[in-house]
C-alpha cells in the first residue's frame, strides 16, 4: 500500500523541485552580494593578487618539486638506498657526457629538458584538479550569507 499523498524526497540531482521560494531568496540574495562586492577594488586587487600566488605556486610545486624529488628519490631506490652505490654508478654516466661531442651532450640536455618537462606538465595538470581555486568573492559572500542566514533564521527553512 503507497501513500499518494506523500512526496518522495527531492533527488539533488532534479532541479525542477527546488523552487522554494526561500532557497531562491537565498540564492538571489548571494548573486545580488557577489556582483556588489566584484566593483570593490580592494576585493578586485585581492581577487588577483590570489590568483597570482595560486597559479606561482602550482607552477613552482609541479616544475620544481616533483621533478627533483624523482630524479634523486628513484636513484636513490634503484640503489638500495645507498648513495655510495648511487654515485658508483653515475659517476661512469656523467664521465661518458663529459667526454662526449657537444652534439650527444645537446642531445642528452634536450632529452633531460623534456623529460622535466613532462614531469611538470603532468604534475601541474593533476594539482589544479586536486587544489582548485578559493576565490576571495566566494569567501565573503559565504560569510555575508552565514550572517544574512542568521538574520533571516526565522524566514528560512532549516535545510538553507
Amino acid at each position: 500500500m503507497t501513500n499518494s499523498n506523500v512526496s518522495a524526497p527531492p533527488n539533488p540531482g532534479d532541479h525542477s523541485k527546488m523552487q522554494a521560494p526561500e532557497v531562491a531568496a537565498y540564492w538571489a540574495e548571494r548573486r545580488r552580494y557577489l556582483e556588489k562586492i566584484r566593483k570593490v577594488p580592494e576585493v578586485r586587487q585581492r581577487f588577483w593578487r590570489a590568483v597570482g600566488i595560486y597559479l606561482l605556486r602550482r607552477i613552482l610545486w609541479s616544475f620544481g618539486f616533483f621533478p627533483v624529488f624523482i630524479a634523486f628519490w628513484l636513484p636513490l631506490v634503484l640503489s638500495s638506498f645507498n648513495p655510495v652505490v648511487m654515485a658508483t654508478d653515475l659517476i661512469p654516466i656523467l664521465q661518458d657526457f663529459v667526454q662526449s661531442n657537444p652534439e650527444e651532450q645537446a642531445t642528452a640536455m634536450s632529452t633531460m629538458a623534456i623529460a622535466w618537462a613532462s614531469i611538470g606538465f603532468f604534475f601541474l595538470v593533476f594539482d589544479f584538479v586536486l587544489t582548485p581555486f578559493k576565490s576571495p568573492y566566494e569567501y565573503e559572500a559565504d560569510v555575508y550569507m552565514r550572517s544574512w542566514e542568521q538574520l533571516n533564521h526565522d524566514q528560512l527553512p532549516d535545510k538553507v
